[in-house]
């Protein structure tokens, strides 16, 4: 009788044994995202152009996000001790309708961490989406504009830009009548010099009796 109560003795400290380290196990594997959250934000937040390394899931429920816009595509949700509110990121998910440009514009008590959160319109397509490893390239740390990533930023903004600066054309002047051929005052207005006078109109005949006094000696 001793010997068995012995044995379920040490049977219960077995398994207590095993449960405390399951639980430890399970506490660290939950905690190490924020822990590692914790000591990145004691070194620092990671700087604008930095890739690394995230994991991405998706969610469709919520009207408004942490920041007080609406939710919409292109908003992420993250863990504001690594990638502040305002943030845009470039992630790469490895499919073309999810890769592109996000704006962290969320937050939410499950994304510690390297784990940021996609706002998908469809609930459906929220859950087949699952839990995916992603690249992301910080374009531009928070709301400051001057922590932004050097190259894309420039290219994006610089160059349009420079296009705004490029003067229109100038406007093809109004178009005139041609002058026609033989007329004096648009050919004095064309060449810059005063019209001619007109020739003098003579009388068609002298009345009887009249002497031209003008007119030579043999026609008098």
């Amino acid at each position: 009788m001793r010997l068995i109560i012995s044995r379920s003795v040490w049977q219960k400290l077995v398994v207590l044994l095993v449960a405390i380290a399951g639980f430890v196990l399970l506490y660290e594997t939950r905690m190490f995202d924020s822990t590692s959250a914790a000591l990145q934000s004691f070194i620092g937040h990671p700087s604008p152009g930095a890739r690394l390394h995230f994991q991405a899931t998706a969610y469709c429920k919520g009207t408004t996000t942490a920041s007080g816009v609406a939710v919409r595509t292109g908003v992420a949700a993250a863990d504001p001790q690594l990638l502040p509110v305002g943030s845009v990121l470039n992630i790469a998910v490895g499919d073309n309708r999810y890769d592109g440009v996000y704006t962290v514009m969320d937050t939410g008590p499950k994304v510690q961490g390297r784990l940021l959160d996609l706002y998908i319109w469809s609930c459906h397509e929220a859950l087949s989406f699952g839990r995916r490893d992603v690249e992301i390239t910080i374009l531009r740390l928070g709301w400051n504009p001057t922590a932004s990533s050097p190259g894309l930023i420039d290219r994006l903004f610089k160059g349009r830009e420079a296009r705004r600066r490029v003067p229109p054309p100038a406007a093809p002047p109004p178009a005139g009548v041609p002058p026609e051929e033989g007329d004096p005052v648009s050919d004095a207005a064309t060449s810059g010099s005063e019209p001619a006078a007109a020739p003098a109109i003579e009388p068609a005949s002298a009345l009887p009796g009249d002497v031209d006094t003008a007119a030579p000696p043999s026609l008098r």
